[in-house]
């Protein structure tokens, strides 16, 4: 019987135990006896690998986080630690692995893919979207929608108090996350890494809206520009004459409930997943792009270049004047 093993992998992303759930239960079908790994890649090399079944992955798809546990690796890069994974897969009979992660996790898939001769197949697993070969990643429009839940409520003290707001959020060096989020949202301003911020051009801005009669302006930057969230509130301070009241969101957009976009994407992908391995076409990594499910060559989608969706910027600087 072929075999086959899961591991989540990097950081928690809402939507990765809908794709443990339909990774297990589509291999299953497609006659795999399937495997579980817990903590990610320090999994692979403790050998906490167990076997799974339909049952295992019960009442799980509408659940944050994943049941596998995850953590970060930074000693697998060494040839040595992932010798002893991949012997540790072996003795169990298991030559195909399905990882969930995000680029970290996907630059280890193709390392085993590529000197170990392991059937690697990857699932994009991470809020940030910051993975260029696909549109989306799973946990991304989940962890968007947290935000906006938070713009909603900090909306009510801002406009009760006349206030300016600076919410910082989640996404590392992508400013995907407070883009979409500034634009669903509503958000007067938007600071993303991928393009330069004018903390006196931001601070002019808001003194002629105080003037049109706006009496409260909400600043939606990435966490990837937080360095430059201290020069925004005192060219705001010096100009306007507001102080600036800073909230950071932080991990809570990382958890809770998966919404339907998210399961969905769980699922097309993680069935797209086995199909690519049933076919023997290892070394892929799995995405959406038009709305259409892809399997790229890993390598190919490593080396793409990510980028903000300009229209969708210059979109949100309009409706934002």
């Amino acid at each position: 019987m072929k075999k086959l093993a899961i591991l989540t992998s990097g950081g928690d992303a809402p939507g990765m135990n809908a794709a443990v759930r339909a990774v297990t239960r589509y291999a299953i079908f497609k006659g795999y006896q399937v495997y579980g790994v817990e903590r990610g890649y320090n999994g692979l090399i403790n050998n906490d690998i167990f076997e799974m079944h339909s049952r295992s992955v019960s009442d799980i798809v509408h659940r944050g986080g994943t049941i596998l546990k995850t953590a970060r690796c930074p000693e697998f890069k060494e040839k040595e630690v992932m010798a002893k994974a991949v012997d540790n897969l072996k003795k169990r009979g298991i030559n195909d692995l399905v990882v969930i992660g995000g680029d970290g996790s996907f630059r280890g898939a193709k390392d085993l893919c590529e000197m170990f001769n392991l059937n690697v197949v990857g699932i994009p697993g991470t809020i940030d979207n910051d993975l260029a070969y696909t549109d989306f990643t799973l946990g991304f429009d989940t962890a968007v929608n947290t935000v906006l839940w938070a713009i909603s409520n900090v909306r009510d003290t801002m406009t009760s108090h006349d206030r300016v707001l600076m919410l910082e959020v989640m996404g590392r060096s992508c400013g995907d996350i407070a883009l979409y989020a500034a634009v669903a949202g509503g958000a007067e301003y938007v600071v993303i890494p991928e393009r330069e911020c004018d903390p006196n051009e931001i601070a002019e801005s808001i003194k002629a809206s105080s003037q049109r009669g706006k009496t409260s302006n909400l600043i939606l930057i990435a966490e990837g520009c937080a360095d430059k969230e201290e020069a925004i509130s005192k060219a705001i301070s010096e100009k306007v004459g507001k102080n600036v009241h800073f909230t950071k969101l932080g991990y809570i957009q990382r958890g809770g409930t998966p919404n339907m976009q998210d399961r969905i994407l769980a699922a097309r992908m993680s069935a797209e997943a086995i199909e690519q391995l049933c076919a023997g076409n290892a070394g892929r990594l799995i995405g959406i792009k038009n709305n259409q499910i892809v399997a790229v060559d890993i390598g190919e989608a490593l080396a793409q270049k990510d980028d903000i969706d300009e229209k969708l910027y210059k979109i949100a600087k309009i409706l934002s004047l």
